[in-house]
C-alpha cells in the first residue's frame, strides 16, 4: 500500500492516542471528519491498522516476571513446527513466540507472576509439549524500555 504523509501523520497518533476521536484525528492532520474516516477505513482493511487495544500495567495485575524462553524443537519438520506452534499459541502466559536462527528453533517471550509459576509453567504447561527437546530460559531482572510504536 502506498501511504502519504496524511497517512503517516494518523498512524503515528493513533499509535500514540488510539482513542482520539475522529474529529480530533482530523484537526490534528488538516482534514475534514469524513475524508479522515474514509483514510482510517483504508488502513484498517489493507491491514496496516490490524487493531487496536488497552496497555496494561502488568506488575499491576500481578505478572512480575518477565522470561525469554528459547526452544529447541526434537526434530526439524514441518509436521513438529506446526503441532508446537499451535500447542504454544494455547497458552496464554506466552505473549510472544519467533521462530530464530542459531542453535534454538523459536524465542517465546513469557509473563509469570513469579519465579514459581513460572517454573509450574514450564514443568506442567510447556513442558508437555511432546516435540520439545530443550528449553532455556533466560529471566529479565529489569526492563528499561519496551516501545509499543513503529518508526514511521
Amino acid at each position: 500500500m502506498n501511504l502519504d504523509k496524511k497517512d503517516h501523520q494518523l498512524l503515528r497518533l493513533l499509535q500514540t492516542q488510539g482513542r482520539t476521536s475522529v474529529s480530533e484525528l482530523a484537526t490534528h492532520v488538516n482534514l475534514s471528519d469524513t475524508p479522515c474516516l474514509r483514510r482510517i477505513k483504508k488502513l484498517e482493511s489493507s491491514n496496516v491498522i490490524c487493531g487496536y487495544h488497552a496497555a496494561l500495567n502488568p506488575r499491576a495485575l500481578g505478572l512480575n516476571v518477565l522470561v525469554y524462553a528459547f526452544v529447541r524443537l526434537s526434530q526439524n519438520s514441518v509436521g513438529a513446527a506446526q503441532m508446537f506452534e499451535e500447542q504454544v499459541e494455547k497458552l496464554n502466559h506466552v505473549l510472544e513466540c519467533s521462530v530464530i536462527s542459531g542453535s534454538y528453533d523459536y524465542l517465546l517471550k513469557i509473563i509469570a507472576a513469579d519465579l514459581e509459576s513460572y517454573e509450574s509453567f514450564v514443568k506442567h504447561k510447556l513442558g508437555s509439549i511432546n516435540c520439545i527437546a530443550n528449553i532455556e530460559s533466560t529471566v529479565v531482572l529489569k526492563q528499561t524500555f519496551s516501545k509499543k510504536q513503529l518508526p514511521l
